[in-house]
């Protein structure tokens, strides 16, 4: 029996139609995935399902059917009734889901209220039983905590226990491990995974990850511009895929290696016994009780041409590292840059060197100014380090760097906004190598993009680092990526290295506990 039948659907914003004639049911008890690119209309189709498209969405057209009653001409009794009481929701990104202001236990409890009159002393025992089934039994004596007071995997067990408060026969997730580590991913799927058995719920999951749907779904639907081009059962269409696009997805897992290192390629970076650490300040005057400790003794060497790769889970101290390595964050230790010592030296005495080391960021769009076009983004770095520059050859500089990073020149006009993901992140590269850097920090540069996109960014890097003799620092929490980029990986743990070695060996016969766990979450298929 289908939990959910969708047949015809279609939406538009505006006159644009974003999703056209997708039709797909969910039986009870099963996990039906829908993947594709970003813009392919996944989350649009999982939001019609229970009406919470924004007003500007216009009318969503065709039949929703959910546990036998039509969706899309129900009353708003009967919607609410469905919404939490038939079908939950958890959604990519908790910390923007939760409500900032209410504790956890408030925001448990209000997705229990709404659907049966409890209070007291029973509602205080539901929301632990839910927090307990969502693996969060210690925060029993933590009801008033608020989300930012929890962490990333934290978060989305608290909006999975909301979603499931009221024993839905359908839970929609979308995108629900996203913006997780590896490990904590692992975590969040098996719980859904165990919960869906507990409850004989059905599954519909949203992703663009086609390891966590060959894992975890049943049958698969794939989406291209908001039409399905095709569907069957996981095992069906991972062996023997009909659709063009299909192939095409799963072909874009990052593969191949890198270029090998010259054997007499010079040292870019070495750092000896670098240590980061925060002051912890409390009280009124907000005098320094402790410190957090978020780089412990971190020692590297990096050659021309030699990529790095820097993984763990969140708060092990990756960014950290890669921040203080470019004098961006006060550190202790040794840092030597092409073979002088930068640990120390002045604002002035540091500026020269700025142009020698950079930084291409995780999210594409917040690191790029939305006021400035393609061409003055990437022209601001030669402004301030070739002030002598004529804007003619400056521009000349600027459109070969457009070009070198796949961007016809004639881009260097357009806003961030007028760019797809994939394209935003390559105008970030260029920014960095208008400027002939020689080491190169590249904090999740691959983590907010498409794995078609990903598999694109992983070349470019890699044909720009054979090209230039360039040193990748590369942190990364996607161990694919890092496998199909790295040289040597160094493994992190609160702020320790407690792994490193060449990537092949260490991604297929890892010595540590932790990093074999990892290793684990990342490539068991």
């Amino acid at each position: 029996m289908s939990i959910l039948r969708v047949e015809n659907l279609s939406v538009a914003f505006g006159t644009k139609r974003v999703v056209q004639g997708v039709s797909f049911h969910v039986d009870a008890g099963e996990t039906v995935a829908i993947v594709g690119e970003s813009g392919s209309g996944k989350s649009v189709t999982a939001l019609s399902c229970l009406r919470l498209l924004p007003a500007t969405g216009g009318n969503p057209q065709g039949l929703i059917e959910l546990a036998g009653q039509n969706v899309l001409r129900a009353s708003p009794d009967a919607l609410r009734g469905l919404r939490g009481g038939v079908a939950g929701m958890v959604f990519q990104e908790p910390m923007t889901s939760l409500n900032p202001l209410h504790s956890i236990g408030r925001q448990v409890a209000e997705a229990i209220t709404l659907h049966r009159p409890l209070s007291g002393a029973a509602l205080d025992a539901e929301v632990k039983a839910a927090l307990a089934r969502a693996g969060l039994a210690g925060m029993a004596d933590r009801l008033r905590a608020y989300p930012h007071q929890l962490s990333g995997g934290q978060r989305q067990r608290v909006m999975i226990a909301a979603a499931l408060a009221n024993n839905p026969k359908l839970l929609i997730a979308d995108e629900p491990t996203t913006a997780l580590d590896v490990t904590i991913q692992a975590q969040i799927l098996e719980l859904l995974a165990q919960l869906k058995r507990e409850l004989s719920m059905a599954l519909l999951l949203i992703t663009h990850d086609l390891t966590i749907v060959k894992r975890h779904a049943d049958r698969v639907v794939v989406m291209k511009d908001g039409a399905v081009v095709e569907q069957g059962r996981v095992a069906d269409v991972f062996a023997a895929p009909q659709h063009p696009y299909t192939r095409m997805l799963l072909a874009t897992e990052p593969r191949g290696r890198p270029a090998p290192v010259a054997p007499d390629a010079p040292l870019v970076m070495e750092a000896r016994d670098v240590r980061v650490s925060f002051p912890i300040r409390r009280g009124f005057l907000r005098r320094v009780v402790a410190h957090v400790n978020a780089v412990r003794g971190v020692s590297l060497a990096l050659r021309a041409g030699e990529t790095l790769g820097v993984v763990g889970e969140s708060g092990s101290g990756k960014t950290t590292l890669g921040l203080a390595l470019l004098r961006l964050e006060p550190s202790e230790g040794t840092i030597v840059l092409e073979g002088r010592a930068i640990q120390g030296l002045a604002r002035n005495a540091m500026r020269p060197l700025r142009a020698r080391m950079q930084v291409v960021f995780q999210d594409p769009y917040g690191s790029l100014s939305p006021r400035m076009t393609a061409g003055d983004i990437i022209g601001e770095g030669l402004a301030v380090h070739e002030p002598g520059m004529t804007s003619a050859a400056r521009a000349t500089r600027v459109a070969a760097a457009l070009e070198e990073v796949g961007l016809p020149t004639d881009t260097a006009g357009r806003y961030p906004h007028e760019f797809s993901g994939g394209q935003r992140q390559r105008i970030a590269i260029a920014r960095a190598l208008v400027l002939t850097p020689r080491f190169l920090v590249l904090d999740e540069p691959t983590s907010a993009l498409d794995v078609s996109v990903q598999a694109q960014v992983v070349e470019l890097l890699r044909g720009l680092q054979a090209k230039h003799r360039l040193a990748y620092l590369f942190v990364s929490h996607d161990l694919r990526v890092v496998r199909a980029m790295a040289h040597r990986i160094m493994v992190m743990k609160d702020g320790q290295v407690v792994e490193e070695g060449e990537a092949e060996a260490l991604t297929a016969h890892p010595q540590q506990p932790y990093t074999r766990g990892l290793m684990q979450a990342a490539f068991l298929e």
